[in-house]
């Protein structure tokens, strides 16, 4: 492998880190809030140790309510004294209630928690305008105005800064079964008049706008994205009707999801390894189309929605998608984020699905006790990167193959950081053999390396309150001679170094 830091790419955006919330399964409820009076530690019903975890990863932004949820979701429901709030259904995921008892404030309060900017989706298949105009209003303006004072009588008299606002969710299918036609003329509408009014946020910290874009590489999402680029390159007002475009592209292979999270072996192991690849096809896909209408790159692509979707374990709540997390999903946390790092001129925002208890998450919960699972820990790994300057490597990949299937051995990318610290990762998807690593570096001359890497016994390895620490990073061994570095890397295994100038 060659890495030469005299030539850099694009910043790697901290916000391709997020995370996503929906009201799903016990992925709020239980993952996220407790209640006060519970006695589980909790700070205002928040439990301190998810909190914790996701400090820790410094989580830029979260999106929320949703997801389906979002587009079912009225807002009003869930403000005011939480034992007045009223109980609704939940009819996406379970067809089970929804207490409300999580709602605006709250959300806001966990955000600050951890430290993170807020990704409000707005209901735009079953709601109106004027809802998410009132909500925005609500949320942001600091003149006396009665739905500011009904903020402040909630116990936030300072408006809310809100970064990111999602101009509905699939809405070409859980969000209205839009033609992207119909989508196009909501958007216009959304856009212009759902506004934020806090003064700090009325020029270059102002909101940006996220509109729904395609949900995979079928010729229909080709046309929606075309669509909506096409629209916005011949807008003719002042302002613009988006300032990002959504994709969602979960690792699934097929629905109905029936690949398992636990108990699989190296056959799965390697197709759920090529779908996720598939990631980089659709972000060229659509990149390309987004290209011809924006060469300048102004729209970002978000890819909001991404992760491992796998079949629901056994003996758990239908439609609560809880699934295990082993350390090939450490693998697709990698290979994921070194595609949006690739393209991160154009991919600037991503959120992997779901954050605690639901489908790829970061932590998983059962009552007061917490295990952080492999895609946590290489969450963890990749801290560095966010916010470096991507640094073109070259490198032979190799091939791992099984069966008749055939992948890139060994997937790698590098970023320097403010301080001048070149940041490796390497990725070995072969779950057999080691692979040797050596790396020249130019322009730049190393004098200290040191790393962590991430594998595990089995390729279904996974942590479990019994046994927390089954996968988890341990110091990498690494050799440094001149602008000469070596390792080995160990099969199935994510491995992060620093090499310091």
């Amino acid at each position: 492998m060659h890495v030469d830091t005299s030539k850099s790419g694009a910043k790697i955006d901290r916000h391709l880190f997020g995370q996503f919330a929906e009201h799903l399964g016990k992925g709020i409820y239980e993952g996220v809030w407790v209640g006060p009076d519970s006695r589980i530690p909790n700070t205002r019903g928040i439990r301190n140790d998810v909190v914790a975890a996701l400090r820790a990863i410094k989580v830029p932004n979260v999106r929320w309510p949703g997801g389906c949820f979002a587009d079912e979701y009225h807002w009003r429901k869930g403000i005011g004294p939480a034992n007045a709030r009223p109980v609704t259904l939940n009819p996406n995921w379970g067809g089970v209630t929804e207490p409300n008892t999580f709602g605006t404030h709250e959300f806001l309060d966990f955000a600050q928690q951890i430290g993170a900017e807020a990704y409000l989706s707005i209901n735009l298949g079953s709601g109106t305008p004027a809802e998410a105009a009132d909500w925005l209003e609500y949320l942001t303006t600091d003149q006396p105005t009665a739905l500011a004072k009904e903020r402040a009588a909630n116990g936030h008299a300072a408006p809310y800064k809100i970064a990111f606002l999602g101009i509905g969710n699939e809405n070409w299918d859980c969000g209205g079964n839009m033609s992207p036609e119909y989508y196009l003329s909501q958007l216009r509408v959304y856009s212009r008049f759902v506004r934020n009014f806090n003064p700090a946020q009325q020029t270059t910290d102002r909101m940006l706008k996220i509109a729904v874009g395609p949900g995979g590489g079928e010729p229909r999402f080709a046309e929606w994205t075309e669509t909506i680029m096409k629209s916005w390159k011949g807008r003719q007002w002042s302002w613009d009707h988006m300032d990002g475009l959504s994709l969602h592209n979960y690792t699934v292979v097929r629905f109905p999801a029936s690949y398992k999270s636990v108990g699989f072996g190296e056959k799965e192991y390697a197709e759920i390894l090529q779908a996720t690849l598939e990631m980089d096809r659709l972000v060229k896909q659509h990149g390309a189309i987004m290209d011809k209408y924006d060469p300048e790159k102004k729209v970002a692509l978000a890819v909001d929605e991404w992760g491992a979707w796998y079949a629901q374990l056994p003996d758990t709540q239908p439609g609560f998608l809880a699934q295990q997390n082993s350390i090939r999903d450490a693998l697709i946390v990698a290979l994921n984020i070194n595609i949006f790092a690739k393209h991160a001129d154009r991919v600037r925002m991503a959120n992997i699905a779901q954050m605690v208890n639901v489908l790829q998450a970061m932590a998983l919960t059962d009552g007061p006790k917490m295990v952080l699972t492999p895609t946590y820990h290489a969450f963890r790994m990749y801290v560095p990167f966010q916010e470096a300057t991507f640094v073109p490597v070259t490198f032979d990949a190799g091939r791992y193959t099984h069966g008749s299937i055939s992948l890139p051995r060994v997937d790698a990318i590098g970023a320097r950081d403010a301080s001048g610290t070149l940041w490796l990762s390497f990725t070995n998807l072969d779950p057999n053999a080691p692979a040797e690593i050596a790396t020249t570096i130019a322009g730049l001359t190393p004098r200290t390396a040191s790393g962590e890497t991430l594998t595990a016994p089995a390729v279904d390895s996974v942590n479990t309150f019994e046994a927390p620490n089954t996968v988890v990073p341990k110091p990498a061994t690494v050799s440094l001679a001149g602008n000469r570095l070596s390792l080995t890397l160990a099969p199935k295994s994510v491995t992060v170094i620093a090499v310091r100038p």
